[in-house]
Order: C-alpha cells, then structure tokens, then sequence
C-alpha cells in the first residue's frame, strides 16, 4: 500500500500506511478533530506545511520542526529535534522504549490540544528559532550492543559485516532492536539471514 503524497488526504483518508486506510477505523479519522486543532496551530505559527512518511510534516527555515500522527490509543505531535528542547513544562514523552529522547506530546481528546495550546506554540517557536539560526542536535553515538548470533554471522561473512558496518547508526540499530525482539537464538539466526540482502542493499530492517 502506498503512503499518501496530497496533505489533505491525511485529514480525510489517513497516511495510507497500513490496511485501514479510508475506513471508518482509521486512526486519522478517529482523532480528525484533534488533528485539525493541531494542525491549526501549526500553520497559525506560520510553518510550511508538507507531507513526509506519510504523514502532515511542519518545516521552517528547510528544517522539519513537526510532524503529526494518530495512532489507536492517542494522537501526537512529534518534535524533530527533541534533545534541543528545554521542555519546562515537563509534557514531552518518549514514544519508546528505543527512543533517545523524549519527543512527543500525547492527546486522547480535543480538549488536551486546547490545554496545552499555549505550550505547544511555545515549543514549536522554540524549534523554529533554533532552525533559523541554524543549530543543531550535537549527535551522540552510542556503542551497539550486537547480539551474538550477529556477530558470528559477520565473523563468518565478510560480505555481510562490511555491508552492516557501512550502514547509518540509525539503519544499524533498527536490526539490532529487530533482533533483540527474538527470545530465540534460532529465531534471531533466522533473522540475519532475512535480513542479509537488505543489508547488503544498504537498507535498514524496516526499509522496502
């Protein structure tokens, strides 16, 4: 299924990412109200509104500040460059247990939007003031923890290691996190070999 390119189906249709696209179950629909309100504030701010990953995506200064997205429990505004926020009001969540930083206000309905409206608008001209001045997140690079079974592919393959090695922190964690999930050392084995081809292509466990 193919991810949405026109902002406005979003609103109406969803992000095209999953088999409830257009229907009644759709997340973007379930939450459209509070979507609209987030939205509003977004272009209230003056943001370039466009669509990325699928979803309304909110750009100042060539730099992404936001992004919006349902999902079944809630709906949230994600901040692109969240380790740069001082988040005084404490709203900001991580939306996992991988997620460097906290990045994303959480909302059950559209009174939360209105609740925090005032903050949020602060947040968002706290991003665009650091995108027009041009700075950015020191990146931190931590050390992956590979699985066993990951190195012994690699140990065995050198195609496979100087493929994996090559790849962005970003890609190389995305298969470390995939294979972490298997309890299994046979499921985990399993997985490498899935996953040699999308490795050696250059992508990352969740790319097509």
């Amino acid at each position: 299924m193919a991810m949405i390119a026109a902002i406005e189906d979003y609103f109406t249709l969803g992000c095209g990412r999953c088999d409830r696209f257009a229907t009644a179950d759709c997340s973007a629909r379930k939450w459209s109200a509070g979507l609209d309100a987030l939205r509003a504030i977004c272009q209230g701010m003056g943001l370039q509104e466009t669509v990325k990953w699928g979803h309304p995506c909110y750009m100042h200064a060539g730099r992404n500040i936001a992004i919006i997205g349902a999902f079944r429990g809630d709906f949230r505004l994600t901040f692109m460059n969240p380790s740069l926020l001082k988040d005084p009001e404490g709203v900001l969540e991580r939306q996992g247990p991988n997620t460097q930083n906290a990045d994303a206000i959480r909302f059950t309905d559209l009174a939360d939007v209105g609740a925090k409206a005032a903050v949020i608008c602060a947040y968002l001209a706290e991003s665009m003031e650091y995108a027009a001045a041009g700075i950015k997140a020191q990146k931190v690079i931590r050390e992956l923890e590979l699985p066993e079974e990951m190195i012994e592919a690699m140990d065995a393959d050198p195609e496979l290691a100087e493929a994996f090695h090559a790849l962005t922190p970003g890609r190389q964690n995305s298969y470390v996190i995939a294979l972490k999930a298997a309890k299994a050392a046979a499921t985990r084995v399993a997985r490498i070999e899935k996953f040699r081809a999308k490795i050696i292509a250059g992508k990352g466990a969740n790319e097509y």
